[in-house]
Formats: structure tokens, sequence, C-alpha cells
């Protein structure tokens, strides 16, 4: 509840589907006079997981009846990702859960296909996410653009305020490096880009098949399938997990089973590391590991994670 009063040479609102929220309720109504105007189009898309439907290790790409493509991707060993959907939503609420007429859909777009029909019932999981794509003036949410918009405000030469319209994931560093190359005239001491050549967290290593084989010389008394399914998660830092540890008693309280089985290491490094806070956070965000156990299990774990975050943060 307290107030603080800080002070900088630059703004960037990178503020998702609230950027222009943001605008509204941050600034002066002198300011919001002047400051260039955009919007944001929230779509919605939403993914099912089903048992893995065929063997091979490439995904596909079908092509629907209403000009949109569906994917089927290999997912977790033993699962199958199908999406996404787009549907145009009115709040970033609506686009927390997956509704029946998206799953309806999804499913008779892949049963067009496949030689073994889905039904609902198959599902094991779902998830949704918020896209806040540039509003371009489209009506069909699967033609506005997915392209970043970025909007840079200097009136009179004041400080610079940059906001960040759309864009997504998979053009995350491009955008961050594009919003500082923009700022740069009012950052002269800036250095140049780097990030192309940076490894995201725990890819530093030459392959994932080279790295895994020596962790498992390094980590004997742990079985190597399990070994293998942690450095698919953390690459190069799976020794900062696994620790000092000989075997699987040194791991602590343990769920699931066999190479998914998720560790009480595990659960105190993504805590203490990677900011999970809930037991979604540590059983469906960070490692999936909910996807392989049962209802008691994935019970068990959810109560065990909450007295981790409270002991280690408090």
């Amino acid at each position: 509840g307290a107030n603080t009063q800080i002070k900088a040479r630059g703004i960037v609102n990178a503020a998702g589907p609230w950027v222009g929220q943001w605008l509204e309720q941050s600034l002066g109504e002198a300011d919001r006079q002047v400051i260039a105007k955009a919007g944001v189009k929230l779509v919605k898309g939403s993914h099912i997981i089903v048992p893995r439907v065929h063997q091979q290790p490439h995904a596909y790409i079908l092509q629907n009846d209403d000009a949109r493509v569906v994917f089927i991707i290999p997912y977790r060993g033993e699962f199958s990702l199908i999406g996404t959907t787009d549907v145009a939503i009115g709040s970033v609420e609506e686009g927390a859960n997956i509704t029946p007429a998206e799953t309806d859909y999804l499913l008779r777009a892949v049963n067009r296909y496949l030689n073994a029909p889905l039904k609902a019932t198959d599902i094991v999981s779902s998830y949704a996410g918020v896209r806040p794509l540039y509003d371009d003036g489209s009506n069909n949410p699967s033609e506005i653009t997915r392209d970043y918009v970025l909007k840079l405000d200097a009136q009179n030469d004041a400080l610079p305020l940059l906001s960040i319209y759309g864009g997504k994931i998979t053009t995350y560093r491009r955008l961050a490096e594009h919003a500082l190359k923009d700022l740069a005239p009012y950052f002269p001491n800036m250095k140049p880009a780097w990030t192309h050549a940076a490894a995201l967290p725990g890819g530093d290593i030459e392959s994932l098949s080279i790295h895994t084989m020596a962790v498992q010389r390094l980590f004997t008394g742990i079985p190597g399938d399990f070994i293998a399914t942690l450095c698919a998660r953390h690459g190069s830092r799976v020794k900062a997990v696994l620790g000092d540890a000989k075997g699987l008693d040194d791991l602590g309280a343990k769920f699931g089973q066999g190479h998914n089985l998720l560790c009480e290491r595990e659960i105190d490094y993504v805590i203490r590391y990677e900011w999970a806070r809930t037991p979604e956070d540590v059983l469906w965000r960070r490692t999936k590991c909910g996807l392989h156990m049962d209802a008691a299990a994935r019970e068990q774990a959810e109560a065990f994670i909450v007295q981790r975050v409270v002991a280690l943060i408090g």
C-alpha cells in the first residue's frame, strides 16, 4: 500500500494486453492528448493434449476446412499436442480456459485426418493463452498481423515513452533488440546488440545428447533415464538441481514414477531460481510433471509444493 516515487530517463510500456490500459491510467490528461494511440486485439489460442496419436518424431500441419491450419506435435514422449484456435475475446479473463466449442473445433479438425478418431474423453489436459495482437483493422482473428508494432513518443524533446503492441514469444528477442535500437538515441552509452549469440538459461551446451551422457557419468547412482529427463528440462543447470546427490534417496520427497519423477530437489530449485510460487507453476509450467501423475499423486505433490514455497519464500 505504500507509494514510491521513481525517476527514470525513459519508459518502456511492455504491458502486453494491458498496454492501452496502462497508458490511460498512468498518463495525465495533457499527455494522453499527444501520445500516439494504437489498439490491441485480444485473441485466444487453446490447445488440447491427448495420448500420442502417432509414433513418428515429426509434427503434422493439417489444413482445416475453414482455411486455417491445425498442428499435431509429439509432446512429452507419450502425448500429442493439438492446437490451436483463434477466438477474438473482450478481456484477458476470457482467455483463461478452453471452451467446449474450441474443444469441438480441434477434435473435428484432426478427426478429418486420423484413422482412429479422438473423443473428448481422450483429452488428458488443455490450456489456453491470450495473444495481445496489434489492431490492424482486420475483422478475422486469423488474419490479424502477428508482427509487433513499436510506438515511440518523445514530444518536444521529452524523455522517451516506448509502447509495444503485439508480438509473440517466437520473436521476443528481435522485438527487444528493435526496442533498444529505437531508444538508442536517448541513451548514448548503450552497448551494441548481443543477444543473437547468447544461449538461453541452461542452453550453453554442445548438444543435449552429449551433455546428458556426461551428466549420467557424474551421477551413476541415479537412473539414467531420469537424468535424461532432467537434462531436457534444465540443460547445463541440471547439476545445480541435483547438487551433491548420490542416489534417488538424496533427492528428497518424490512424486510420480519412472523417468518423469518429480523430486524435492527440483521443486526447491524452481521455487528458488525460476520464480515458481504455486503448485500450478511447478506441475504444469516449469516441469509438466502433472501430465504424468494420477489425481492422487498430483494432490500429494500440490500440498507438498505449498509447504516448500512457505518454507523457502515465506
